[in-house]
């Protein structure tokens, strides 16, 4: 019986999805232990923000919040714990993790919910490789959790206790798609042309009004990430310049980011950067995404002037943002992810 046939408070229905919820527990515990072996502190973040967020294409919940005197301001759902996790830094912390609890309108999916929870951690003064070496060890922790490392979905099969591959997105392109990424990226602005020419010719549908984000995209979805994580975990890393979001520049190649992504079974699990502390650069891409979220949907949300004063004094650090519900999904052998969730929104 589905979902969709019957409420998740179903006895038979929860019956299904009480192995999994349990698996969840199991596996939270274990994270715990994890980060805690490791010196980390857990620490709780606000749900309710000034800014949600500021990429292109994340859509926030809005609200109202009303203070004392009867005045009234606009508050958003985070969609992610990011911008206090790093005024956390700023304040002082050095290793820090938080499961929050975050949301993201228009997503619902078999691997998306507008409600869910967000795996995020911190590493001041450690570079961003530190990282990929934590989500090694966190994978083996969570098969460790569940019982086995060989994890299957969609048909796909990863033993998660091999040591995953690392992979650069330009090596990706190359191999899966056949293009020569970093012959169109460049520092001040990308080929567009080129690349929707060498999109064009190795067989994706493109659009004439295309920009180069939208064919970047095309390929990593239909060349790319189905060829992710497949038999052990990839480390998809070194995203062009202009695909950054929050992460600074590489300084042995500017073109690219610190940036990289984790997959298991050609599922998107986590995103990591070596973080930005350039508070004018954070403000200027932080501009350019809502220019274009205003002429793509017709608004824009403000900007949190209170993290860009933060940049200023945050140290360098590495971060990184993993879906828990997904790493669940995935560990525990559920087909959709709101199997893992104890009390999925209504529809």
């Amino acid at each position: 019986m589905s979902l969709s046939a019957s409420p998740w408070w179903s006895p038979a229905i929860h019956a299904d999805r009480r192995p999994f919820l349990l698996a969840r527990q199991r596996i939270a515990g274990k994270l715990r232990e994890f980060f805690a072996a490791r010196d980390f502190v857990e620490v709780e973040t606000p749900i309710l923000q000034v800014s949600p967020g500021n990429e292109t294409h994340l859509k926030a919940f809005a609200t109202e919040l009303e203070r004392p005197d009867g005045t009234r301001t606009t508050r958003y759902l985070h969609t992610s714990p990011e911008f206090t996790a790093k005024k956390l830094l700023a304040a002082g912390e050095e290793r820090l993790f938080t499961l929050a609890r975050v949301f993201r309108n228009g997503e619902r999916t078999g691997r998306h919910h507008p409600e869910f929870t967000m795996l995020e951690w911190y590493r001041a003064h450690e570079t961003y490789e530190a990282l990929m070496d934590d989500c090694a060890a966190l994978l083996a922790a969570t098969a460790e959790a569940v019982g086995t490392s060989v994890w299957r979905y969609g048909g796909q099969e990863c033993d998660v206790a091999l040591a995953p591959e690392r992979l650069t997105v330009a090596e990706a392109f190359t191999g899966f798609a056949g293009i020569d990424l970093m012959a169109t990226v460049g520092e001040s602005g990308n080929d567009r042309d080129g690349l929707w020419h060498a999109a064009r010719a190795a067989g994706i549908r493109v659009a004439e009004d295309d920009t180069w984000a939208d064919v970047f995209t095309r390929v990593m979805v239909e060349k790319v990430e189905p060829f992710l994580g497949l038999g052990r975990p990839t480390i998809l890393c070194e995203y062009p310049i202009s695909e950054a979001a929050l992460a600074r520049p590489k300084p042995s190649d500017p073109r690219v980011a610190e940036r990289f992504e984790l997959y298991v079974c050609a599922v998107e699990l986590a995103n990591a950067f070596g973080e930005l502390t350039d508070a004018d650069e954070q403000r200027r891409r932080f501009v350019g995404w809502m220019d274009e979220k205003e002429r793509v949907y017709g608004e824009r949300y403000p900007i949190d002037e209170d993290f860009l004063a933060a940049l200023d004094v945050m140290p360098e650090a590495s971060g990184i943002a993993l879906g828990f519900d997904r790493l669940v999904m995935l560990a525990s052998g559920a087909r959709r992810i709101e199997d893992v969730i104890w009390a999925p929104v209504a529809p």
